[in-house]
């Protein structure tokens, strides 16, 4: 026999459950929580030359799973910029991915890689960069199309932080963490 008074106690559960992650969504931080923040961020400033960074991937329990260096440079002319990016992880593999990306009004650009799929966009305000973008990433010869949502903080002229969170069908597989510093 069915207990409703069980089922109705699990369902009222799962319906606050449901309403407390609707909240929490709702919370999150928006570009235009940093607009008066400084110093203010400027890819084309920021990004150009050469840079070095430092960072980890976390899995989505937090441990984790892999640490790399990358160096960067970056250039532009005009309103298009290229980023070449060359990361070496601590398990011996080699990346290299290189954006090509356009500036456009509103502090807005816009990007393409090699292994994006699609177009990458993104906007900043005050010294807040969001960036989002998917990338076909290769797990266990299989390729994965992850979604990734950077979220970059300008310190200082010449470093920055940048958290990203990994999702995939809307559910978080991973996230980085990485320090970017101007090399002078």
């Amino acid at each position: 026999m069915i207990n409703f008074k069980l089922l109705m106690r699990y369902f009222s559960r799962s319906l606050v459950a449901v309403c407390l992650g609707f909240l929490l969504i709702g919370c999150s931080a928006k570009i235009s929580d940093y607009q008066s923040t400084t110093p203010e961020f400027d890819m084309k400033t920021f990004f150009d030359g050469k840079l070095e960074a430092y960072g980890m991937v976390q899995n989505r329990d937090g441990k984790v799973i892999r640490r790399f260096r990358a160096d960067l440079i970056g250039s532009w002319e005009g309103n298009k910029g290229v980023l070449e990016e060359d990361f070496f992880y601590d398990d011996g593999e080699t990346q290299r991915r290189v954006w090509n990306l356009v500036e456009h009004a509103d502090n807005r650009y816009t990007g393409v890689a090699s292994d994006s799929v699609g177009e990458a966009s993104g906007q900043s305000q005050g010294f807040a960069f969001n960036w989002q973008y998917t990338l076909a990433i290769e797990v266990d010869d299989t390729v994965w199309d992850i979604h990734l949502n950077d979220w970059i903080y300008q310190l200082d002229e010449s470093r920055l932080i940048n958290q990203t969170e990994m999702t995939k069908w809307g559910f978080k597989v991973g996230q980085i963490t990485l320090v970017i510093e101007k090399i002078k």
